[in-house]
């Protein structure tokens, strides 16, 4: 599903879009929906007196009827317009999850009787597996749920779910290993355990992910919901009391007449926050959105929000700020040893290492020396995987002259590991891993037992661009921390030519655990990246946690954000899709409170003119009438919120500015705007009124 084209399919100019978002807005007038938006059901039921009073007036035959109906009709136009805003953001996440839906179907799979390729296997639809079953994909066939690669290595093309065409390459092992139900094989084959049930695939979370339905108010939303609850209580009253003043002031006085309830209404509607009110929920629902049009599938709104606020933001550097594919580059021999036999034993100790950092050593250790996995394969040997842990693996040999214990992996593992054998680490392997790590290449020690044999150099290289990235971010306020299992020495230097701001080396699962809780308790928000099952715990604790597409499942259960892309450095992207939404939810807001100080010029003095005449003197906009004031007021407060409902769905323009220079502009562009368009717009609606002979 390539979802760029999908959300240009559901933009603002799709008419059967607009025609649907039109439908759910005349549904939404239901008060069982209506009640969810405080401010707009105040509106709502405005709407309802002024029809009633319309009606009393029309049968009572009194003359006002006609403006009491116009007041009446644009209060119902009010909520339609702030309905059809939800809607339409709605109705954008109802195509997206229309067309993921389009894309299921009831595969056939080849489930396995045994874990193994060669086994015999039989025809069963997907909708009968379970978690568990092991499949038997072909080049053709349609993976038919998400699963983990258990054996063998092939070509995916995964463009169903990424919208890239370019296959990826999905193994046994390592954190490529997560496969996606509804992708299909183009090449070799692969053995795959399934690891959900029918109905719980990763497509299928998709779905209800993109459904607004499913949308939790997040923490700032609910602030916010609460300060306009507040601010149109505190109104409401203050129109309450104004009726029985304006009675009493015609009484004392003996001349003017008391306003009219269906002006107090229409007062009310002026002056509580309906602009923001209205286009509230359809910020959140398009801020979900946006995400989708990254690429990045939101499993809530919270997390969005979240990353607006994020104060630190914790990156992998293997494939994040670096380009990730370390090769070996080089075999530096312990003093008195030769090249040949520590690229021999560095050989054997990786025959077993499926990682592509163990494959190129393989491939060195038969480019330099000629020596092949096939002429060295030992008879009798017991891999030794690697484990958080130990951090290294090897190989356990028997040969006629005894046991041979190979080992390759960090210098401090290996150090701990010689001297537990009674060797000792020389110090001329202790300077080599010193120099390669000052380089920013990575250092591998292998061993023989108790004898180092040498160092191989693995060399990585810094992503392009990345140090402005930073930069940029450390203009926002944010802290960027590097997050690597390599020495202190190479995270220093990648670190350095990365230019992050700090950097966590020798990283172990509870490691990046401990560096996530220790920033939230100092009341920070954090941010996190990563693909591995390792990865799971640190994601799970983090505020904002983004799992790679092509990482494991565990990674993709802990995280509350799942990157179709698979690239790491979308984080930087999230975060400024979160501020984007703070930014036009506070530039709404400000606009929202700002222009009603000019509904208070237009709509105060017309509506108290006839109990107090004194206060024609702050007619400043020169309104025809009372009667036309009002009307204008009431109109310009619907019409600004179907005007605005483009720049809620597509966001305000995102700028890496400092927190001072955004409040700076935000007051001048919206708070000044909304402080004068109002007079313009209410303006131009008398004038037309006037003109047409209305009022």
């Amino acid at each position: 599903m390539n979802t760029k084209k999908l959300t240009a399919s559901a933009g603002l100019g799709d008419l059967a879009l607009l025609q649907s978002a039109a439908w759910d807005a005349l549904r939404k007038l239901s008060p069982r929906l209506q009640w969810t938006n405080p401010v707009m059901f105040v509106v709502y039921l405005g709407a309802w007196l002024t029809s009633l009073l319309w009606l009393q007036a029309l049968f009572m035959g009194q003359a006002n009827s006609g403006f009491t109906l116009a007041i009446a009709g644009w209060l119902w136009f009010t909520v339609l317009f702030a309905n059809f805003a939800e809607a339409l953001a709605e109705g954008r996440s109802r195509a997206q999850a229309a067309s993921l839906r389009g894309m299921k179907r009831d595969t056939v799979a080849k489930v396995l009787q045994q874990a193994h390729y060669g086994a015999p296997w039989t025809a069963q639809p997907a909708s009968s597996l379970s978690k568990g079953s092991l499949l038997l994909v072909e080049a053709g066939d349609v993976i038919a749920l998400d699963g983990t690669v258990v054996e063998g290595v092939a070509s995916v093309d995964e463009s169903a779910i990424t919208g890239e065409s370019a296959p990826v390459v999905r193994e046994a092992g390592g954190d490529f290993s997560s496969v996606t139900g509804g992708t299909r094989v183009l090449s070799d084959w692969l053995v795959v355990e399934v690891t959900v049930n029918p109905g719980e695939s990763f497509l299928d979370r998709m779905i209800s992910m993109v459904e607004s339905a499913k949308r939790q108010k997040t923490p700032n939303e609910l602030a916010l919901g609460i300060l306009l609850v507040g601010l149109t209580l505190v109104f409401l009253m203050v129109i309450i009391t104004l009726w029985p003043f304006s009675v009493f002031a015609v009484a004392q006085s003996g001349s003017g007449s008391a306003v009219g309830v269906a002006v107090l209404v229409a007062l009310l509607v002026c002056l509580i926050p309906t602009t923001i009110g209205g286009l509230l929920s359809a910020i959140g629902v398009a801020g979900m959105g946006r995400m989708m049009q990254a690429n990045v599938i939101a499993t809530s709104g919270r997390a969005v929000e979240a990353a607006g606020d994020v104060d630190v933001l914790l990156l992998d550097k293997t494939g994040t700020i670096t380009l990730g594919n370390r090769q070996a580059s080089e075999f530096l021999p312990a003093p008195g040893l030769s090249a040949a036999l520590l690229a021999e034993a560095a050989l054997l100790s990786s025959m077993a290492d499926d990682t592509p950092e163990g494959r190129s050593v393989v491939a060195l250790a038969h480019e330099r020396h000629g020596l092949s996995p096939a002429a060295l394969d030992p008879a009798q040997a017991q891999p030794v995987p690697f484990t958080a842990q130990t951090r290294m693996s090897g190989l356990d040999i028997s040969t006629p002259t005894g046991q041979r214990s190979l080992r390759k992996g960090a210098a401090d593992a290996l150090r701990r590991h010689v001297e537990a054998l009674g060797g000792q680490f020389p110090q001329a392997v202790q300077l080599a891993v010193e120099n390669v790590s000052r380089k920013g290449s990575t250092p591998l020690v292998v061993a023989d037992g108790g004898q180092v044999l040498g160092v191989i150099e693995l060399k990585d290289v810094v992503k392009p661009g990345m140090r402005e990235r930073f930069a940029q971010l450390r203009r926002m306020g944010i802290q960027t921390v590097m997050v690597t299992g390599d020495n202190p020495l190479t995270a220093a230097a990648i670190a350095a030519e990365a230019g992050v701001d700090d950097y966590l080396a020798e990283a172990r699962p509870e490691d990046k655990l401990q560096l996530i809780r220790s920033h939230q308790a100092a009341g920070r928000l954090v941010a996190m990246t990563g693909d591995g099952t390792n990865d799971a715990p640190a994601l799970a604790q983090a505020d904002v946690a983004v799992a790679m597409n092509s990482g494991t499942q565990a990674a993709k259960e802990a995280a509350n954000m799942v990157d179709l892309d698979s690239n790491p450095t979308k984080l930087i992207e999230v975060v400024e899709t979160g501020k984007q939404m703070l930014m036009t939810r506070g530039a709404l807001t400000t606009f929202s409170i700002a222009n009603d100080v000019a509904k208070y010029f237009a709509i105060i003095p017309a509506a108290f003119v006839a109990t107090y005449p004194q206060l024609a003197s702050l007619n400043i906009m020169g309104l025809h009438s009372a009667d036309s004031a009002i009307l204008s007021a009431v109109i310009f407060n619907a019409l600004i919120i179907i005007a605005l409902v483009p720049l809620a769905l597509r966001g305000v323009r995102y700028r890496a500015v400092g927190a001072a220079a955004l409040l700076r502009r935000n007051l001048l562009i919206y708070g000044l705007g909304g402080l004068l368009v109002p007079f313009v717009g209410i303006k131009l609606i008398d004038m037309l009124l006037t003109a047409t002979g209305l009022v």
